[in-house]
């Protein structure tokens, strides 16, 4: 999503929250096929998505695999303490999908946090202290006692869009 270009264009207040999206998912993750166990069509699924991102101008690899995100919301949270988030997205964005980075592993965020700018040395401590578990847990209980059942979930005034979207759909959520 070009939030940036959307804020140019609107007064908003985008706040991110975290969402236990499949927290089941197994470290060393698993294909699409296997998470969504023939409930969705994967190959238009994917293909959508490629279009979405090609309008808004952002990369997007062939996926076939999903990972646990847990740690990297949580180290997310730390990142965003720092004033840093805005990077952080972008890089984690592109590892996810378009490298196909595993976020569920420590190696692989601490390369992310190093792109960033920030210390993988002090962003390792985070991680393996489980300094923002707790809150993580909190957000995403919230997430969920709000209703939110999937990513992204726009919200604006009330009103809703729910999955990846070009930016037409979300000017038509700002405008209502």
């Amino acid at each position: 999503m070009r939030i940036a270009e959307l804020q140019q264009e609107f007064v908003l207040d985008c706040q991110y929250r975290p969402f236990p999206l499949h927290p089941e998912t197994p470290d060393e993750g698993l294909t699409l096929v296997e998470l969504f166990g023939g409930r969705t069509d994967v190959t238009a699924a994917m293909a959508r998505m490629q279009q979405v991102a090609a309008t808004l101008g952002l990369p997007f690899a062939d996926r076939s695999r999903t990972f646990n995100s847990r740690k990297a919301q949580e180290l997310g949270l730390w990142v965003a303490r720092q004033g840093a988030f805005a990077g952080w997205l972008d890089n984690v964005y592109r590892a996810y999908f378009v490298e196909g980075v595993n976020l569920g592993q420590t190696a692989e965020l601490l390369k992310i946090v190093a792109r960033t700018g920030l210390d993988s040395h002090e962003a390792a401590q985070v991680l393996e202290q489980q300094r923002h578990a707790a809150e993580l847990d909190q957000l995403w209980q919230q997430a969920l006692t709000e209703g939110i059942r999937a990513v992204p979930t726009l919200r604006c005034e009330g009103r809703e869009l729910v999955g990846f979207q070009d930016l037409a759909a979300c000017r038509q959520l700002i405008r209502g």
